[in-house]
């Protein structure tokens, strides 16, 4: 498959079959995605690689909470985990939300899961003093997760970034024995799609850019 074939049809997968997503195939996918940009390139990047069943189950029940806050904020009507508009859900209104399958289904039915994490002591959080959530330490971290990810639609397998288990995360350091100077990133499902999407739904060029300013014209090379 072309890269501008990759790029265009690389969804986010949370439905996969019973089919097996070898060690040799991850193998390959991380060969490649390990070249990935970093800051300095000091590539703090680490990937644990997840299939023990139980391990497993431990993740999702860590993960529980934070997915039914998630929909409890969406039937809000709110964007959820939102940094600048706090929330008005109530744990009230949490605990009235039966654990989320369509949050938590990836996880469960994934061949593989790859738990990802950052040094912290390598990245340049350029940021970090700026009133409001940093943002930049990623820079260092999601190219590799995101070239896992085209690595695995390549392959003919998929998956999809997911974050909620981080909202619990002494507990998801806990459970893989993270060093208290890494960072989680990322959990990432892995395995062969039920359905292999061909046509994603993106906003056109002429939204996604500007020119010269943020209120510019919508680029176009017409």
């Amino acid at each position: 498959m072309e890269l501008n074939d990759v790029m265009r049809t690389a969804f986010s997968a949370r439905e996969f079959t019973d089919e097996e997503l070898p060690d040799s195939v991850l193998q390959e996918i991380l060969e490649n995605a390990r070249f990935a940009p970093s800051g300095g390139n000091r590539q703090g990047g680490r990937i644990i690689v997840v299939r023990d069943a139980a391990t497993r189950q431990k993740l999702i029940e860590l993960t529980t909470p934070q997915a039914c806050r998630y929909i409890a904020q969406v039937q809000a009507g709110e964007s959820p985990y939102n940094s600048v508009n706090p929330s008005k859900v109530t744990d009230d209104d949490v605990a009235k939300i039966g654990p989320p399958d369509r949050l938590l289904g990836s996880m469960k039915g994934a061949s593989v899961i790859l738990v990802v994490v950052v040094d912290l002591t390598v990245v340049a959080s350029v940021d970090k003093d700026l009133d409001r959530v940093g943002m930049i330490s990623g820079a260092s971290i999601y190219p590799l997760v995101w070239n896992v990810l085209l690595g695995a639609r390549q392959a003919g397998y998929g998956g999809v970034l997911t974050t909620l288990p981080v909202a619990n995360e002494p507990a998801l350091k806990a459970l893989f024995a993270i060093p208290d100077h890494f960072a989680a990133a990322a959990v990432v499902p892995l395995g062969k799609p039920v359905k292999q999407l061909t046509k994603l739904r993106r906003l056109p060029v002429e939204e996604l850019a500007v020119r010269e300013c943020f209120d510019g014209e919508g680029f176009s090379a017409a």
